[in-house]
């Protein structure tokens, strides 16, 4: 990691500072997926094995994931990884249930009665990413949310390992959130086939899960095609910014910038302080802590892009933060409840010394599908309204419509739409006829 004192640089040396690493993401990449999207929906499954076999390295006789695959994969894990997928399953499903929508009701004039009704989308796909570690906590993040919206049809597309199976702990994961589509699928090509559909696989409506940059220019084409499926967020490599002070502790903090380091060699750590000192001690951790873990060269890969920086007031830390909008924000300063409160733009923030990021990666409650790449100032972390969709509904009395049929009439000559200006006048004129002719019957 290199060190920059913030205030001694340009506005444009700042703002460079803040750059993610460049993601593939040229015109050779997108016509590349492109045409393996295409290739999907026209060929279908014999894509997706052709397209594994090229791709993964993996030879397929049949796409879905068997009943029996599903039984075996819970007996081959021990009980204490059962448990812990179990225990991470039930946090995640108090802290999502809150999140449930209450339908709204108000009578906006008397008469007129406005509502706001919500349905579960009832196909989703879901993608949980192999390509670096199989992410069991990804299935959960994913499917508990979906399976508390009560989407009626959910599927799951995760790539296969090199013995043509999905991993235990992923289907484990997979089976508590009562999901049993599954298909052994992964890239571009997985999310072409849920957003298209082929013989075996469904088409769905909406599209979830993070991904590499394959998946992510593949779910943001098909997002962009009416016959395709939108998609939850822009989600690709990891991230996350740490705000410390000269009180926090070098140690925790390094190995939480080591932790985000190590999902892969185009993943960014950014740290801030006020304390050069303290800044050192870091990078020096840093250093120490790497030398013993096990994904060490992609952690030395993402830390080339990694940046330690140097304010002169917690306050302009926050203010860099906001700039750069982390997917996850530490502070690991004296008084964090207070900083939140100056929190703008982040995926997820982690308050004070006792919770590593780790933590809300795994079995916090919290989800760890957020957006990267800066869409924090714009989307939101993931979460159980994200699978369902809202409509609202209006019903007006005879008064009702009485009371406000002339604004809609005023609104409509205003804007020239003498068809708009007629649906209303018709029925106040039915009503006027029909209080004139009871009048005259008295």
């Amino acid at each position: 990691m290199e060190l920059y004192d913030w205030n001694s640089l340009q506005p444009k040396e700042q703002a460079d500072l803040l750059k993610r690493p460049a993601l593939l993401n040229d015109l050779q990449l997108q016509k590349r997926v492109s045409e393996i999207i295409k290739q999907v929906q026209l060929d279908g499954d014999r894509a997706l094995i052709s397209l594994t076999k090229e791709l993964d390295s993996v030879s397929l006789s049949n796409l879905s994931v068997s009943f029996e695959e599903i039984k075996q994969a819970e007996a081959s894990l021990g009980s204490a990884d059962k448990h812990a997928i179990q225990e991470a399953a039930a946090n995640i499903t108090r802290f999502h249930q809150t999140q449930l929508p209450k339908p709204i009701a108000v009578e906006t004039t008397p008469g007129v009665y406005c509502e706001r009704i919500t349905r579960a989308i009832p196909d989703v796909g879901l993608y949980v990413p192999a390509g670096n570690a199989p992410l069991p906590s990804t299935a959960l993040m994913l499917g508990i949310p979906a399976m508390l919206a009560g989407c009626s049809r959910v599927i799951l597309c995760s790539p296969p390992q090199a013995d043509g199976m999905i991993n235990s702990a992923v289907l484990y994961a997979a089976q508590i959130c009562n999901i049993s589509v599954i298909f052994k699928v992964g890239g571009a090509q997985a999310i072409a086939a849920m957003a298209y559909g082929t013989e075996s696989i469904p088409k769905v409506s909406k599209l979830f899960g993070p991904g590499n940059t394959w998946v992510t220019a593949a779910k943001a084409q098909a997002a962009q095609d009416p016959m395709g499926a939108a998609r939850d967020m822009p989600a690709g490599p990891s991230e996350i910014m740490v705000i410390a002070d000269e009180e926090a502790n070098p140690t925790f903090v390094a190995s939480d910038l080591l932790s985000q380091a190590e999902h892969g060699p185009d993943s960014q750590v950014m740290l801030i302080s006020t304390s050069q000192e303290f800044l050192f001690a870091v990078m020096k951790e840093v250093e120490q802590q790497q030398q013993n873990l096990s994904r060490r060269t992609i952690i030395q890969q993402s830390l080339k892009s990694s940046r330690a920086i140097l304010v002169d007031h917690l306050d302009t830390a926050l203010l860099v933060a906001n700039k750069y909008a982390p997917e996850h924000l530490m502070l690991q300063v004296k008084e964090p409840r207070a900083a939140l409160e100056k929190v703008q733009a982040a995926g997820s923030v982690f308050l004070g010394p006792w919770a590593p990021e780790s933590i809300g990666d795994y079995c916090s409650g919290t989800n760890h599908v957020l957006p990267t790449y800066g869409f924090a100032r714009s989307h939101s972390g993931l979460g159980v309204t994200d699978f369902l969709r809202s409509m609202t509904v209006q019903t007006l009395t005879s008064e009702g419509l009485q009371k406000i049929g002339g604004i809609a009439e005023r609104l409509a000559d205003l804007e020239g739409l003498d068809a708009h200006r007629q649906a209303v006048r018709l029925r106040l004129e039915t009503l006027e006829s029909s209080g004139r002719s009871k009048s005259n019957e008295n």
